[in-house]
C-alpha cells in the first residue's frame, strides 16, 4: 500500500513543476525520468558497495552522477545546464540498458528555470531505488494522475476493477498473460502480483527462534515474500509471460517503467498497434485481461483482414481480436461499452453471435458511475473461457449494483461491495457449472439458445431475468396480460411546457410532474388511478388526476379490474426495470412477471405501504425544509463580504472547449446537488491540459472556499470539502476565497439563512434574475470572533445530524416497503 509520506512527496513534486509544466502528462514524464535518472545512480552506488564497479554514470558521463548533480558548490544555472545535457544524452549512453534508453529517448527540460528545477531534484533526492512494493506502488500513485485519455477513448481502469478481474481469471504461473491494449501495465502488475502471492509460504511467526540473521542464498525462498515458492526458471518463464502491446510510445515507456518497479527486468511490452497491424496475429495467449480504448477516429478504423468480424468500431475489433487470440483452453476478462451489449449495427450482432457460439461464459453488468470522475459511461465485463465453454450451454449473467464506491464523482468507499459475492459465483460458474449454485438475484444462468432467439444475440441480464423462486400460494401473470395501454388525444411538445398551469404534464424524466398546460385537447381523463412508465428512463408514476403526456417516451398504463393500480406501481418501485441505454423497454415490461393476490389482499398491502410511505413522505420534508439559522448579536460588528475575502468568478469557457472526459466542470445543477450532500453525475469535462493552464494562471477552487449560484436557483452556497481538481462555469457560479478571520461554513450558513428569506432585494435584473459579483462583494456579514463561529458551525452541525437522520428513517421504511412486497412471493 502507498505510505503517506511518499504520496506526500510525489505530490510535491508535481506542485512545484505545475507552475511551468501544466500538463499532468508532462509532470509524469519528468518525475518518471528524474525518477529513473536517480535509480540508476542508487544502483551504481549499491555496485560500488559490493565490491563491483558503476555502469551507467561511467567513462564520460561520470560528470553526470547524481552526487555532482547535487553538490551544494554548483549554481543554479549550472545545475539547469548539467540536468538538461544529461537527460538529452542519456539515450546514447553504452552503459544504460535498452529500457532505460527508451525512457530517455527524446527527453528534454521543457523550462529554464533553476529555482525549480533545484527544487524539483531536492524532493527527487528523497526517493531511492529498491525492487519494493512501495515503490511500485508510488510509481502506481503518480501514473493516476493521468486519469484518463478521453480523445483516445481511454479511460484508467479503477484498480478494485482490475483485481476483481484478475481474481476470477485466476492466471497460474505456467500460462501466458496479455493486454492488447495496455495503458500503463495495470492488468498486467496485478496478474504479476496475484501469480506470486498464490505461490507464496506463510511468514513463520513461531517464538523462541534464534534472532540472529544471516543473509539467504537463495533471498527470492524467504518465508513470506512475495513469489518464495517459484524457481527462478517459473519466476523468469513468468516474467517472459506477461506481455503487453499499445499504439502510444508514451504509454509504452511508462508501462515499461512501472513493470520494471514491480520487479520485471526485461519488461515486455512493445509499441504495436493491434487493430492495423497483423505481424503479431499468430502469437495467442492463455488469459487476456483488457479495458480497450470505447472510441474511434472520424471515418471509423481501417484494420487489416484477418479479422472474423467486419467491422469499423475500436471495441468491436478489439473484442473480436482477444477473442480470436485465446489459445485452445484459453480464457479473457473484457471490459467493454454498452454497445457491445445491446447495439443492433450488423457488426456488433455478429460480434455478440460469434461470442456466444464460441467462448462466451458470462457477462458482468457494472453500475454507471465507476468511471468517475472520467466518465459515467455505463460498462459491462465479458468473461469468455473456451475450456468452460464446452462444458456448458448457458451463459451466466451478473449483475454488480454496489463496487465498494459510491457512484458519485469522489467514489468514497462505502459497505457491502457486491464484488466479492460476485467473484464467489464466477469461480463457482467457472470450476463445476453442475454444481453452481447462483442466488436468481445477483447472477443467474440463461440457455446460449435463448440468448440466440431473436437473432440480435442481446446480452443484457434484465432481458432474461428470471421469475423468483416463489414460494407463494398467488397466481403470477404477466404485467402485459393484465395492463392496457391509454392514448393520449395530443403530446405536449417541451417547448409549450408551462411552469403553472390547471393540468399536469407527465413526460418519461424522473420528475413526478414534468410542467404544466391549459390545453384542455390534449387532456387524459382517466376513470381509476393510472400508472405511467417510461419507455426509455423506466421510471414509474401513479397518476390520479386528468393530466397531459409530454414528449414521446410514456406508456400510459390501465390495469384490470384484478389488479389495483397502486399494487402494480408499488410492485415496480420495488423491483424496477434497468434502463438499459436509450432503447425502449415497455417489451420488457409486459413480460415481468407479478404475483396476483386477492384485491382484499392487494388493498391490505397497500394500505401497510401507504403507512410507511407517510413516514417517508415526512421525513423527506423535514430534509427539504430545513434551513440553518443564525441569531445575531447586535454586539456584533458587520461587514461587507469584499472586506474580508475575494469575490470573483472563472475563467470564461467556451462551449467547443468541452469534452468527453478530462478534468470535470461544475455548473448551478453539480453545486445545487453538492450542496444538499449528493454524489453528482458528471456531464461536462475541459482537457486536462486546458485546465491545467488555466489553474496555473487564474487558480481554481480550494478545500474551504465557496461557490456560490448566481443564476437559476440563486444563492445554494457550497464549501469544497476536499482536495477534488475542477473548474466552474462563468457567471452561473461566484467564487468567493482568500477569506480572512471568517469560518467558511459560518459564511456558508449566513448564506443560506439570508438567501432562504427571499432574494429580489440581492439579485440585479427583471426578467433574468441574477446575483452579480458587485452584488455579492456588497453582502452583510454579521463578524463575531472566529471562535464564536465555530461554535455556531458546531451547533448547526449538530443540528443536522440530527436532521440526517431521517434519511435513515427513509431507508428503513422503504425496506419495509420492499418487505411487503417480497411477501407476496414468499420471500419475507
Amino acid at each position: 500500500m502507498l505510505d503517506a509520506d511518499t504520496k506526500r512527496r510525489i505530490d510535491a513534486c508535481r506542485d512545484i513543476l505545475v507552475g511551468k509544466v501544466p500538463d499532468p502528462k508532462s509532470q509524469v514524464e519528468q518525475i518518471t525520468i528524474a525518477l529513473i535518472y536517480k535509480f540508476m545512480d542508487d544502483m551504481d552506488a549499491e555496485a560500488e558497495e559490493l565490491g563491483g564497479k558503476r555502469t551507467f554514470f561511467a567513462g564520460s558521463y561520470a560528470r553526470y552522477g547524481w552526487a555532482k548533480l547535487m553538490a551544494p558548490s554548483l549554481g543554479g544555472f549550472e545545475v539547469l545546464a548539467l540536468y538538461s545535457e544529461a537527460i538529452a544524452t542519456m539515450g546514447q549512453n553504452p552503459g544504460v540498458p535498452e529500457l532505460f534508453r527508451d525512457i530517455f529517448k527524446n527527453a528534454y527540460l521543457p523550462y529554464r528555470d533553476p529555482e525549480t528545477l533545484k527544487s524539483f531534484l531536492k524532493e527527487i533526492n528523497h526517493f531511492s531505488y529498491d525492487h519494493s512494493e512501495r515503490l511500485g506502488d508510488a510509481f502506481e500513485y503518480l501514473l493516476s494522475v493521468l486519469g484518463s485519455q478521453g480523445d483516445a477513448g481511454q479511460f484508467r481502469t479503477p484498480r478494485h476493477i482490475i483485481d476483481f478481474m484478475v481474481e476470477v481469471m485466476d492466471p497460474q504461473k505456467h500460462e501466458s498473460v496479455l493486454d492488447p491494449a495496455c495503458g500503463t501495465a495495470g492488468f498486467l502488475i496485478s496478474a504479476w502480483k496475484h501469480i506470486l502471492k498464490n505461490n507464496s509460504s506463510p511468514r513463520n511467526t513461531d517464538e523462541g527462534k534464534s534472532s540472529k540473521t544471516l543473509k539467504p542464498v537463495r533471498p527470492e525462498l524467504v518465508e513470506g515474500l512475495p513469489g518464495n515458492l517459484l524457481t527462478p526458471d517459473e519466476r523468469a518463464r513468468l516474467a517472459a509471460n506477461i506481455r503487453g502491446y499499445d499504439i502510444s510510445p508514451d504509454m509504452v515507456r511508462l508501462s515499461l517503467v512501472n513493470l520494471y518497479l514491480h520487479g520485471f527486468s526485461d519488461p515486455h511490452v512493445v509499441e504495436y498497434d493491434t487493430l492495423t497491424q497483423d505481424d503479431k496475429w499468430n502469437e495467442v495467449a492463455d488469459v487476456i485481461l483488457a479495458n480497450p480504448p470505447f472510441m474511434s477516429p472520424k471515418g471509423g478504423i481501417k484494420p487489416h483482414k484477418r479479422f472474423s468480424v467486419q467491422a469499423t468500431r475500436s471495441e468491436v475489433l478489439f473484442v473480436d481480436y482477444m477473442a480470436e487470440h485465446l489459445s485452445a483452453t484459453g480464457r479473457a476478462a473484457i471490459v467493454v461499452p454498452e454497445g457491445i451489449i445491446f447495439q443492433s449495427g450488423t457488426a456488433y450482432k455478429a460480434l455478440r453471435k460469434m461470442l456466444v457460439d464460441t467462448s462466451l461464459v458470462a457477462v458482468v453488468s457494472l453500475p454507471a458511475g465507476v468511471f468517475n470522475p472520467y466518465s459515467g459511461v455505463k460498462t459491462s465485463i465479458l468473461i469468455l473461457d473456451k475450456r468452460v465453454h464446452k462444458q456448458t450451454d448457458s451463459v451466466l449473467f451478473v449483475k454488480v449494483q454496489n463496487d465498494g464506491f459510491n457512484l458519485g464523482a469522489q467514489r468514497r468507499a462505502v459497505v457491502n461491495s457486491d464484488l466479492p459475492e460476485a467473484t464467489r459465483l464466477l469461480r463457482g460458474w467457472m470450476t463445476v457449472q453442475d454444481k453452481f449454485e447462483g442466488d436468481g438475484v445477483m447472477a443467474q444462468a440463461v440457455a446460449r439458445g435463448r440468448i440466440g432467439e431473436s437473432g440480435d444475440f442481446n446480452l443484457s441480464g434484465e432481458r432474461y431475468v428470471a421469475t423468483p423462486a416463489s414460494i407463494s400460494n398467488f397466481d403470477q401473470i404477466a404485467i402485459g396480460d393484465v395492463v392496457t395501454t391509454v392514448t393520449a388525444p395530443v403530446k405536449i411538445q417541451r417547448v409549450e411546457y408551462a411552469d403553472t398551469g390547471r393540468y399536469p404534464i407527465i413526460d418519461q424524466s424522473q420528475d413526478s410532474i414534468a410542467g404544466w398546460t391549459d390545453d384542455e385537447s390534449a387532456i387524459v381523463r382517466i376513470p381509476k388511478q393510472l400508472v405511467i412508465f417510461g419507455d426509455h428512463t423506466c421510471a414509474v408514476k401513479l397518476i390520479d388526476q386528468p393530466f397531459a403526456q409530454g414528449a414521446d417516451g410514456i406508456k400510459i398504463l390501465q390495469t384490470e379490474d384484478s389488479l389495483l393500480p397502486k399494487f402494480l406501481y408499488f410492485f415496480l418501485k420495488c423491483n424496477p426495470l434497468e434502463a438499459d441505454g436509450y432503447k425502449r423497454h415497455f417489451g420488457d415490461l409486459k413480460r415481468k412477471v407479478i404475483p396476483l393476490p386477492p384485491l382484499e389482499v392487494q388493498h391490505q398491502i397497500v394500505t401497510e405501504i401507504e403507512g410507511y410511505q407517510k413516514i417517508i413522505d415526512g421525513a423527506r420534508q423535514v430534509l427539504d425544509n430545513y434551513k440553518p439559522h443564525i441569531v445575531v448579536s447586535p454586539d456584533w460588528p458587520v461587514v461587507d463580504l469584499k472586506d474580508v475575502s475575494e469575490v470573483t468568478s472563472s475563467k470564461r469557457i467556451l462551449a467547443e472547449e468541452y469534452v468527453s472526459t478530462g478534468a470535470p466542470f461544475y455548473r448551478t445543477k453539480e453545486i445545487v446537488e453538492l450542496s444538499k450532500g449528493k454524489d453528482i453525475s458528471l456531464e461536462l469535462f475541459i482537457a486536462p491540459d486546458r485546465f491545467q493552464s488555466i489553474k496555473a494562471r487564474f487558480g481554481a477552487p480550494a478545500k474551504g472556499e465557496l461557490l456560490i449560484s448566481a443564476v437559476g436557483t440563486i444563492g445554494v452556497s457550497w464549501v469544497v470539502e476536499d482536495d477534488r481538481e475542477f473548474y466552474f462555469k462563468d457567471g452561473n457560479l461566484l467564487w468567493v476565497k482568500n477569506l480572512a478571520n471568517l469560518d467558511p461554513y459560518f459564511l456558508k450558513y449566513c448564506l443560506d439563512s439570508t438567501f432562504s428569506a427571499g432574494i429580489d432585494h440581492i439579485v440585479f435584473g427583471a426578467a433574468y434574475k441574477a446575483l452579480t459579483i458587485e452584488k455579492l462583494k456588497e453582502f452583510k456579514i454579521p463578524l463575531p470572533d472566529i471562535e464564536t463561529q465555530r461554535t455556531i458551525v458546531a451547533e448547526i452541525e449538530a443540528e443536522q445530524a440530527l436532521v440526517a437522520a431521517n434519511r435513515e428513517l427513509i431507508r428503513r421504511m422503504e425496506a419495509k416497503v420492499k418487505a411487503a412486497i417480497d411477501r407476496v412471493w414468499g420471500q419475507a
